[in-house]
């Protein structure tokens, strides 16, 4: 969960599975922040991640996901 200025909490929303149009490409995930800055609203990332044991995981629609605050 964040913090934002007025000290209420927010959770990123809904991830969305974002097929690759390319075999060479990872498929990417995005993450709507609705508190973010209007440029950061949505994060796109490589949906290429490791679990704790180092397995290959992605990001599934609904998964819940914790996006840091940048320190002031």
């Amino acid at each position: 969960m964040n913090n934002d200025s007025n000290g209420s909490t927010q959770n990123p929303s809904t991830t969305i599975p974002i097929p690759s149009r390319h075999p060479s490409q990872p498929d990417k995930a995005e993450i709507s922040i609705d508190s973010g800055e209007d440029f950061y609203r949505e994060i796109r990332i490589d949906n290429v991640l490791k679990d704790e044991d180092g397995e290959d995981v992605e990001l599934k629609e609904g998964a819940d996901v914790d996006v840091p605050s940048r320190p002031s």
